[in-house]
Protein backbone atom coordinates (compact mmCIF):
# COMPACT_ATOMS: atom_id res chain seq x y z
CA UNK A 1 0.00 0.00 0.00
CA UNK A 2 1.12 3.51 -1.07
CA UNK A 3 1.55 6.10 2.03
CA UNK A 4 -0.54 9.07 1.77
CA UNK A 5 2.37 11.67 2.14
CA UNK A 6 -0.12 14.42 -1.06
CA UNK A 7 -2.79 14.19 2.21
CA UNK A 8 -0.95 16.06 4.59
CA UNK A 9 0.51 19.05 2.93
CA UNK A 10 -2.65 19.25 1.46
CA UNK A 11 -4.41 19.50 4.44
CA UNK A 12 -1.78 21.91 5.71
CA UNK A 13 -2.50 24.03 2.58
CA UNK A 14 -6.36 23.85 3.72
CA UNK A 15 -5.44 25.01 6.98
CA UNK A 16 -3.60 28.09 5.37
CA UNK A 17 -6.40 28.90 3.75
CA UNK A 18 -9.01 28.72 5.99
CA UNK A 19 -6.94 30.48 8.17
CA UNK A 20 -6.48 33.12 5.90
CA UNK A 21 -10.29 33.32 5.09
CA UNK A 22 -10.98 33.49 9.36
CA UNK A 23 -8.38 36.58 9.22
CA UNK A 24 -10.04 38.75 6.40
CA UNK A 25 -13.66 37.88 7.77
CA UNK A 26 -12.26 38.71 11.28
CA UNK A 27 -11.22 42.07 9.57
CA UNK A 28 -14.62 43.10 8.22
CA UNK A 29 -16.48 41.90 11.04
CA UNK A 30 -14.31 44.33 13.14
CA UNK A 31 -14.77 47.11 10.82
CA UNK A 32 -18.40 46.39 10.69
CA UNK A 33 -19.55 45.16 14.02
CA UNK A 34 -16.30 45.94 15.94
CA UNK A 35 -14.40 43.51 17.97
CA UNK A 36 -16.71 42.00 20.10
CA UNK A 37 -18.83 40.70 17.00
CA UNK A 38 -19.86 36.64 17.41
CA UNK A 39 -17.72 34.55 16.64
CA UNK A 40 -20.22 32.83 14.75
CA UNK A 41 -20.69 35.95 12.30
CA UNK A 42 -16.95 35.34 11.29
CA UNK A 43 -17.50 32.14 10.84
CA UNK A 44 -20.02 32.24 8.83
CA UNK A 45 -18.37 35.29 6.80
CA UNK A 46 -15.31 33.00 6.56
CA UNK A 47 -17.85 30.05 5.41
CA UNK A 48 -16.64 28.01 8.02
CA UNK A 49 -17.69 26.25 11.43
CA UNK A 50 -17.23 27.89 14.84
CA UNK A 51 -15.04 24.86 15.81
CA UNK A 52 -12.33 25.62 12.97
CA UNK A 53 -12.17 29.44 14.61
CA UNK A 54 -11.24 28.09 17.89
CA UNK A 55 -9.08 25.49 16.44
CA UNK A 56 -6.89 28.41 14.92
CA UNK A 57 -7.45 30.85 17.96
CA UNK A 58 -8.47 29.83 21.29
CA UNK A 59 -9.09 32.91 22.64
CA UNK A 60 -10.73 36.20 21.13
CA UNK A 61 -7.66 38.16 21.62
CA UNK A 62 -5.46 35.49 19.38
CA UNK A 63 -7.57 36.14 17.07
CA UNK A 64 -7.91 40.23 17.44
CA UNK A 65 -3.45 39.89 17.16
CA UNK A 66 -3.58 37.61 14.36
CA UNK A 67 -6.02 40.54 12.62
CA UNK A 68 -3.56 43.02 13.17
CA UNK A 69 -0.48 41.12 12.32
CA UNK A 70 -2.00 39.70 8.90
CA UNK A 71 -2.97 43.18 8.26
CA UNK A 72 0.31 44.64 8.40
CA UNK A 73 1.95 42.10 6.65
CA UNK A 74 -0.73 42.67 3.88
CA UNK A 75 0.31 46.44 3.84
CA UNK A 76 4.16 45.54 4.00
CA UNK A 77 4.05 43.16 1.37
CA UNK A 78 1.67 45.82 -0.72
CA UNK A 79 4.46 48.10 -0.73
CA UNK A 80 7.04 46.13 -2.80
CA UNK A 81 4.26 44.63 -5.03
CA UNK A 82 3.25 48.20 -6.09
CA UNK A 83 6.36 49.56 -6.71
CA UNK A 84 6.56 46.80 -9.15
CA UNK A 85 3.55 47.05 -11.02
CA UNK A 86 2.19 51.06 -10.89
CA UNK A 87 3.48 53.97 -13.73
CA UNK A 88 5.55 55.77 -11.17
CA UNK A 89 6.67 55.57 -7.78
CA UNK A 90 4.46 58.60 -6.78
CA UNK A 91 1.63 56.70 -7.98
CA UNK A 92 2.74 53.60 -5.88
CA UNK A 93 2.94 55.98 -2.87
CA UNK A 94 -0.28 57.14 -3.22
CA UNK A 95 -1.92 53.90 -3.63
CA UNK A 96 -0.28 52.18 -0.77
CA UNK A 97 -1.44 55.10 1.74
CA UNK A 98 -4.58 54.23 0.43
CA UNK A 99 -4.33 50.92 1.83
CA UNK A 100 -2.66 52.20 4.77
CA UNK A 101 -5.51 53.85 5.90
CA UNK A 102 -7.95 51.19 5.64
CA UNK A 103 -5.89 49.14 7.61
CA UNK A 104 -5.53 52.07 10.06
CA UNK A 105 -9.82 52.93 10.05
CA UNK A 106 -9.83 48.70 11.63
CA UNK A 107 -5.98 49.23 13.42
CA UNK A 108 -8.04 51.94 15.92
CA UNK A 109 -10.74 49.29 17.47
CA UNK A 110 -8.36 46.70 17.26
CA UNK A 111 -6.14 48.89 19.48
CA UNK A 112 -8.84 50.19 21.73
CA UNK A 113 -9.81 46.21 22.65
CA UNK A 114 -5.60 45.28 23.17
CA UNK A 115 -5.17 48.54 25.13
CA UNK A 116 -5.76 46.36 28.85
CA UNK A 117 -2.61 44.49 27.82
CA UNK A 118 -0.20 46.67 27.47
CA UNK A 119 2.82 44.37 26.60
CA UNK A 120 0.68 43.06 23.80
CA UNK A 121 0.61 46.19 22.59
CA UNK A 122 3.73 47.30 22.86
CA UNK A 123 4.65 44.24 21.06
CA UNK A 124 2.87 45.11 18.29
CA UNK A 125 3.51 48.60 17.63
CA UNK A 126 6.72 48.00 17.58
CA UNK A 127 6.11 45.17 14.97
CA UNK A 128 3.72 47.65 12.94
CA UNK A 129 6.99 50.17 13.15
CA UNK A 130 9.49 47.62 12.04
CA UNK A 131 7.57 46.20 9.03
CA UNK A 132 5.76 49.08 7.84
CA UNK A 133 8.56 52.11 8.48
CA UNK A 134 10.51 50.24 6.00
CA UNK A 135 8.21 49.70 3.36
CA UNK A 136 6.63 53.27 3.72
CA UNK A 137 10.89 54.16 3.08
CA UNK A 138 11.29 52.31 0.18
CA UNK A 139 8.33 54.11 -1.52
CA UNK A 140 9.66 57.25 -0.80
CA UNK A 141 12.77 56.94 -1.88
CA UNK A 142 11.82 55.07 -5.13
CA UNK A 143 9.92 58.67 -5.61
CA UNK A 144 12.37 60.80 -4.79
CA UNK A 145 14.75 59.33 -7.36
CA UNK A 146 12.07 59.05 -10.08
CA UNK A 147 12.42 62.89 -8.88
CA UNK A 148 8.43 62.94 -8.42
CA UNK A 149 9.01 64.08 -4.79
CA UNK A 150 11.76 66.19 -2.88
CA UNK A 151 14.03 64.04 -1.02
CA UNK A 152 14.32 63.67 2.47
CA UNK A 153 11.09 62.67 3.42
CA UNK A 154 10.68 61.20 7.11
CA UNK A 155 9.01 57.68 6.67
CA UNK A 156 8.28 57.48 10.62
CA UNK A 157 6.78 61.48 10.19
CA UNK A 158 4.64 60.49 7.09
CA UNK A 159 2.87 57.37 8.88
CA UNK A 160 2.18 59.68 11.74
CA UNK A 161 0.72 62.21 9.54
CA UNK A 162 -1.39 59.72 7.61
CA UNK A 163 -2.07 58.32 11.73
CA UNK A 164 -2.97 61.62 12.81
CA UNK A 165 -5.78 62.55 9.47
CA UNK A 166 -7.30 58.95 10.48
CA UNK A 167 -8.20 59.92 14.05
CA UNK A 168 -11.65 61.49 12.49
CA UNK A 169 -12.35 58.91 10.52
CA UNK A 170 -15.73 57.91 12.04
CA UNK A 171 -17.27 60.84 11.50
CA UNK A 172 -19.74 61.59 8.85
CA UNK A 173 -18.64 64.53 7.43
CA UNK A 174 -14.69 63.22 7.24
CA UNK A 175 -13.29 61.21 5.11
CA UNK A 176 -9.43 60.26 5.82
CA UNK A 177 -8.64 58.61 2.29
CA UNK A 178 -9.60 62.11 1.02
CA UNK A 179 -7.56 63.94 3.26
CA UNK A 180 -4.78 61.67 3.05
CA UNK A 181 -4.84 61.57 -0.91
CA UNK A 182 -4.43 65.61 -0.46
CA UNK A 183 -1.45 65.05 1.51
CA UNK A 184 0.34 62.27 -1.01
CA UNK A 185 -0.36 64.70 -3.85
CA UNK A 186 1.46 67.60 -1.95
CA UNK A 187 4.63 65.94 -1.71
CA UNK A 188 4.77 65.98 -5.84
CA UNK A 189 7.17 68.11 -7.06
CA UNK A 190 5.90 71.24 -8.48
Amino acid sequence: MADNPPEAPRRRADARRNQQALLDAAATAFIASGVDVPVREIAARAGVGVGTIYRHFPTRADLIVAVYRHQVEACAEAGPALLDTHRSPHAALDEWTTLFVDFLTTKHGLAEALQSDAATFDTLHTYFLDRLVPTCEALLTAAATAGEIPPGTDPYELLRAVGNLCIGGTTPRYHPRRMVALLIAGLGVK
